[in-house]
C-alpha cells in the first residue's frame, strides 16, 4: 500500500488497511482498495516487495527504440544485467529463462525477459539483438552509454567491474549474477538467484501472473 490515505474506504476498512501495514496479514488477509500486492504467495526467490530501489530504467533496445519500465506495464518482467561475452552466468541465465518460457506455455506471452548490457563498449545493438533472440525470439536487450549504464546498475544495486585481460580489448566483467522480477504494475518484487531452477522460477512467475 503506497499511503494509508490512498484507501478511500469506510472507517472499519481503513482500520483493516492499517492492520495490514502493521504486519497482521495472516489475520486480516488482502483487502480490496489497498494498493499493495497480496502477501499470500510463497516464493522460492527472495521477496523484496516494497524495496526502495529499482523504480526507473531508461535505455535503448536493440532496435534503437527508447525504453522505460512503463513500456512493459501489463507484463511480468525478468530483468538481468550482463554482457554478450560473459562466459557462463549470462548464457546460463538466458537458457534457464528460455526453458521457463516453455514451461509457462500460453502465459509466456505475459512475461518479458530483458537483458541490460553492462558492456556497451563492445555490445552493439545489432550484437545484442542477435544474442538474446538466439535464446528466445521475444527476449529484449537494452543498452546505453557508459553514464546511462552506470545509472541503471546503481538504480538496481547491481555491481560490475572490469577485469583486465592480456590485451585492452580482452577484458571481462565481474558482475551481480542474480536477476529481478517485476510484477505487471512495474513494481520490484523478487530477487532471483542464479542457482535457482526452472521449476522454481516458473512457480514464482506464475504467482506474480496471478496477482500475488
Amino acid at each position: 500500500m503506497s499511503r494509508l490515505t490512498a484507501c478511500a474506504l469506510p472507517k472499519v476498512a481503513r482500520t483493516l488497511c492499517l492492520a495490514l501495514t502493521l504486519g497482521l496479514v495472516g489475520v486480516f488477509g488482502g483487502l480490496a482498495g489497498c494498493d499493495r500486492p497480496s502477501s499470500k504467495a510463497s516464493f522460492f526467490s527472495t521477496d523484496i516487495t516494497g524495496a526502495d530501489y529499482g523504480k526507473s530504467l531508461s535505455l535503448t533496445d536493440q532496435s534503437g527504440q527508447p525504453r522505460t519500465l512503463a513500456d512493459f506495464k501489463g507484463k511480468v518482467v525478468v530483468l538481468f544485467f550482463g554482457f554478450t561475452q560473459c562466459p557462463d552466468v549470462c548464457p546460463t541465465m538466458l537458457s534457464t529463462m528460455a526453458a521457463v518460457m516453455k514451461e509457462l506455455g500460453t502465459d509466456a506471452a505475459r512475461v518479458q525477459v530483458v537483458l541490460v548490457t553492462l558492456d556497451p563498449e563492445r555490445d552493439s545493438a545489432a550484437l545484442l539483438g542477435a544474442y538474446v533472440t538466439a535464446f528466445n525470439p521475444t527476449f529484449i536487450a537494452l543498452r546505453g552509454d557508459t553514464d546511462a549504464t552506470t545509472r541503471a546498475a546503481r538504480e538496481f544495486k547491481v555491481f560490475f567491474q572490469k577485469v583486465p585481460g592480456k590485451t585492452p580489448g580482452a577484458y571481462s566483467l565481474d558482475h551481480t549474477a542474480a536477476s529481478y522480477a517485476l510484477d505487471d504494475q512495474g513494481r520490484l518484487r523478487l530477487y532471483i538467484r542464479s542457482a535457482q531452477t526452472v521449476p522454481e522460477i516458473t512457480s514464482d512467475l506464475r504467482q506474480l501472473l496471478a496477482g500475488r
